[in-house]
């Protein structure tokens, strides 16, 4: 394992810890200009999540009405009710999404698809980073206001649903992730600088309990307006 990674690892509690448990439930209070600029305001304010941590799979609920759900993985998004029959379904969902800029509206399969690859990989980071297909390299410290942060550029399997192949990590000097750059190729590669902060531990597992997303400049910097996405989280319980 990358020498930086396994440092990293250590610090949200190891990967002994983390292959102990096999699910990760939570609640999210969302917001951000991304829902209603997809047309979507409202939908996912406040919802509770369930995924599996070592295979890509994770649920919604509720979604849009309190008796459904999804169920995501990376070639399948589905609406279900909450006794797990099938209400909608939308294979290989990523392909829906040709063509699509940052201001296209989504229907709710296309919503369903991306929260659910998006929370599956900001809640299993970093203990993902150390599976099979990806590749490491450590790049020179980032200075941001007043600290340094240790980078990690990772490319990502191509089988795995996720925002862009090449996405950076950002570490702090006790080991904890802080900043997380991709480009989201399903909104026309839009740049994100993706912030975590007010880490917790739930069950030895060290995590972010709140993420703010911008638009990432070209420097690398990003301006306070307009924030895309904010998720608090709360009642996290491993299983």
């Amino acid at each position: 394992m990358n020498t930086l990674l396994n440092e990293v690892i250590e610090a949200h509690g190891g990967i002994d810890r983390w292959n102990g448990f096999d699910t990760m439930s939570a609640h999210l209070s969302q917001g951000g200009i991304i829902w209603p600029l997809k047309g979507k305001g409202g939908m996912l304010d406040e919802v509770d999540i369930r995924i599996k941590l070592h295979t890509p799979w994770t649920s919604h609920h509720p979604f849009g009405a309190p008796e459904l759900r999804t169920a995501v993985t990376p070639e399948r998004a589905a609406i279900e009710n909450v006794d797990g029959s099938l209400v909608d379904e939308l294979l290989k969902p990523r392909a829906s999404f040709a063509g699509h800029q940052l201001p296209t509206p989504w229907n709710d399969m296309q919503l369903a698809y991306f929260v659910g690859y998006a929370i599956w990989n900001y809640f299993t980071m970093p203990f993902t980073l150390a599976g099979p297909g990806f590749s490491l390299a450590e790049l020179s410290p980032w200075k941001e206001n007043g600290q340094v942060w240790r980078r990690l550029q990772v490319t990502f399997p191509a089988d795995l649903a996720t925002h862009s192949p090449v996405q950076t990590f950002y570490f702090s000097d006790d080991g904890l992730m802080r900043r997380h750059d991709y480009e989201v190729d399903i909104s026309g590669g839009a740049p994100a600088a993706h912030y975590l902060s007010e880490h917790v531990t739930v069950q030895g597992i060290t995590l972010p309990t709140r993420h703010m997303i911008y638009v990432r400049d070209a420097d690398g910097g990003h301006q306070a307006d307009p924030l895309v996405v904010s998720i608090d989280v709360s009642a996290i319980l491993f299983a």
